[in-house]
């Protein structure tokens, strides 16, 4: 059984009501839900008297230092069997992690620990550290972004991962680490204990400087599939360095982020090799990157190769135009694995949709997601992507927002809709104007086909 209640005000009768309910629940997820210190008393206790419990969800509540030490309690009872517990932004402070180091070295069940978006500190992630270090400690998740962390917290984490090959996902985003930490993390990351398979360093203040590094972690560990280095301004020449370990026979890369990195379309040359050489890779995020049409003209030659096994392109905010649609086109129709494809906030306008829609209408074509907000579209496209939607079965999401469609484009999108060939689940279609007529027309859309969700 599982409890997942968002966004709710909690009554002293709402919260008794609950808590019978939580006795027997296996996940109970309570983010936003206003809770305090005094409501993590009763929550110890559902821990220590449910044995079937091993999710708990507390995200975004103020529950304080104090909180925690009542949770704990619970938590270290022989009878608790928690496996993942998140806390993000529960306002937890250094004190908290004395409490829950205690819970790392006493619980081998708790395998996923998420405390981002608290004020814990270098000095309190090091107490973390120690706990992690504990033969009993099996964690093999922990998310710490945005928790005040700086480059002293390296010698400590590179301990932690020596002592701990069971920690597979590694999460430090948003917190002010430099080049210098983020080498000497990968220089522990190469030891041969360390078996992480994800690593997010996102927005902490990477440069090319420490690329090399970070390429030698990729060639070294096959386990790493899921690198995260967005928004850090790594540019073309780190991006080359990062190529060199992506490109090793070693690495088996399958997820990859690289949104807002600085990089020009003087980057998808390396980048068209990875993707059409790289097999394990079906997740690339390209987002606000200045590769332009000639850059995206590249990307396109490499999803044209067989070889390419490309699932997700991200290519949001990268100064794309008509100019770049045809050769879109042209490798849609021939690559059968790209699923999703999020291009908007680009100047594609109506005369490159309707170019990219003769390659979305080709048998190979298999998209199931597409992605085309704020995208310089009008109405008079609109009846080529009716067509798509109701030819293409495959196709199951579609945002439109942010363009100027108005009634007579919106008109023919609930046209395709009605069609029984169109197999739409989710249509999104954020800051779009239309009348009331239309709008009541939407309604009964949604009335008449329940499956189909719209989002405005």
């Amino acid at each position: 059984m599982e409890l997942d209640i968002q966004c709710e005000e909690m009554s002293p009768s709402r919260w008794a009501e609950l808590l019978s309910t939580m006795k027997s629940c296996k996940s109970i997820r309570l983010d936003d839900c206003n809770l305090s210190s005094s409501n993590c008393e009763d929550l110890s206790s559902i821990i220590n008297t449910n044995p079937s419990l091993t999710e708990l969800k507390l995200n975004n509540n103020e529950l304080g230092d104090a909180g925690i030490e009542y949770l704990c309690k619970g938590l270290l009872m022989p009878s608790c069997s928690l496996q993942k517990l998140w806390l993000q932004n529960c306002n937890l402070t250094s004190a908290s992690c004395e409490t829950l180091r205690s819970v790392l070295g006493a619980q081998p069940s708790l395998t996923e620990l998420h405390i981002g978006d608290n004020k814990l500190g270098t000095a309190g992630v090091k107490v973390l550290c120690q706990g992690m270090m504990n033969p009993n400690c099996k964690l093999q998740k922990l998310q710490l972004e945005y928790c005040e962390l700086t480059a002293d917290i390296v010698e400590a984490l590179n301990a932690a991962l020596q002592s701990k090959p069971t920690l597979k996902e590694l999460s430090l985003s948003n917190n002010t680490l430099g080049d210098t930490a983020v080498k000497q993390l990968c220089w522990g990351l190469v030891e041969a204990s360390c078996n992480v398979e994800l690593l997010h360093l996102e927005n902490c203040g990477i440069t090319s400087d420490s690329c090399r590094e970070i390429s030698a972690v990729l060639s070294n560990k096959s386990s790493l599939i899921d690198l995260s280095v967005g928004d850090n301004k790594i540019g073309d020449s780190g991006l080359a360095l990062l190529c060199q370990g992506l490109m090793h026979p070693n690495c088996k890369i399958q997820k990859l982020w690289l949104w807002d990195c600085d990089l020009t379309s003087a980057s998808c040359k390396d980048l068209s090799r990875l993707i059409s050489t790289k097999e394990t890779l079906t997740e690339i995020s390209l987002i606000d990157n200045n590769l332009r049409d000639l850059g995206m003209e590249m990307l396109c030659q490499a999803l044209k190769d067989p070889k390419s096994k490309l699932q997700e392109l991200w290519i949001r905010e990268c100064g794309l135009t008509t100019a770049c649609c045809k050769a879109l086109s042209s490798a849609l129709s021939v690559n059968k694995h790209l699923k999703v494809l999020h291009m908007g906030e680009n100047k594609l306008g109506d005369a490159g949709v309707e170019l990219v829609c003769e390659g979305l209408l080709h048998p190979n074509c298999n998209i199931q997601s597409l992605w085309l907000g704020n995208c310089d579209l009008t109405a008079a496209c609109c009846a080529t992507l009716a067509t798509v939607m109701a030819t293409k079965q495959c196709l199951t999401e579609l945002d439109l927002s942010y363009n100027s469609l108005e009634d007579e484009g919106i008109r023919k999108i609930c046209e395709a809709l009605r069609n029984p060939s169109c197999n739409m689940q989710q249509l999104i279609l954020y800051d779009i104007f239309w009348s009331s007529e239309v709008d009541d027309e939407l309604r009964a859309l949604e009335e008449s086909k329940p499956e189909v969700k719209i989002i405005s």
